[in-house]
């Protein structure tokens, strides 16, 4: 089901835990709030989520109570991550304290959160400087998306941003250039993957949305051999990023 509660995701229920969590700087990804409820704490609460730029959910009271693991959240829950999100900042010193050359990997909308686990451990593995996650239709920093990176997610930052495209755009200004997975690009090995470089992998399901692929400079493509013709996302997120190691290091 769409939105199902993880059970390794922290849940903070009733409107002073919440409001006091917004107020503390605490990392909320989500926040349900009961369909048509008015009163001043809400709205005071609503206003703080969209400060922050947080995703709202309006739901009925059966959703709220089905989300509730103490029944007594007077028609609140928020969703917060179980990790502390970084800046891009962050990525570029990383990149700077080693004397490379920027390496960052970028996410479209990969909503599973054993995936993005292990890509943060590829990245990790593969020397990466950061990984940047879009703020919809993404998983968050959950508890599964720790355990499943083994470790790696204190270690790489993991930035979460708006928009993916103007990022992008940003990171390009800053001399990055972004090459994409696709399986009508070229094949990888043609393409010149050293330098300052943004790795895009897309949806488990759909690839690179339309858009972000526009954004890239280039597309490249994985050798297929099988039946079958496509890879889990954070399979090609490793031959990938591997290719580009290789590249770096010749």
């Amino acid at each position: 089901m769409k939105d199902q509660k993880n059970r390794n995701e922290s849940m903070i229920e009733g409107r002073n835990a919440v409001l006091e969590a917004f107020r503390s700087g605490k990392p909320v990804d989500k926040l349900y709030v009961l369909d048509g409820c008015q009163d001043g704490p809400v709205r005071t609460i609503v206003r703080e989520a969209k400060k922050h730029d947080t995703i709202l959910n309006f739901v009925t009271k059966e959703r709220l109570d089905q989300l509730s693991e103490t029944k007594k959240h007077q028609g609140v829950i928020a969703v917060t991550a179980a990790y502390e999100y970084s800046d891009i900042e962050d990525m570029f010193n990383l990149a700077k304290k080693k004397g490379e050359d920027p390496f960052l990997i970028l996410l479209d909308n990969i909503e599973d959160p054993h995936n993005l686990g292990a890509i943060i451990r590829t990245a990790n593995l593969a020397g990466a400087h950061g990984v940047i996650i879009p703020k919809r239709r993404a998983a968050g920093l959950t508890a599964t998306v720790a355990k499943t990176s083994a470790g790696a997610l204190n270690y790489t930052p993991v930035a979460k941003v708006t928009n993916l495209v103007k990022t992008m755009e940003e990171l390009k200004e800053r001399g990055l250039w972004f090459v994409c997975a696709d399986m009508g690009g070229d094949v990888m090995y043609d393409v010149d993957l050293k330098g300052p470089i943004g790795l895009v992998i897309g949806n488990e399901g759909e690839g690179v949305s339309r858009l972000v692929k526009e954004a890239c400079d280039f597309t490249a493509s994985i050798p297929m051999k099988g039946e079958i013709d496509s890879l889990n996302a954070s399979v090609a997120a490793g031959v990938l990023a591997y290719e580009i190691v290789r590249q770096r290091t010749r």
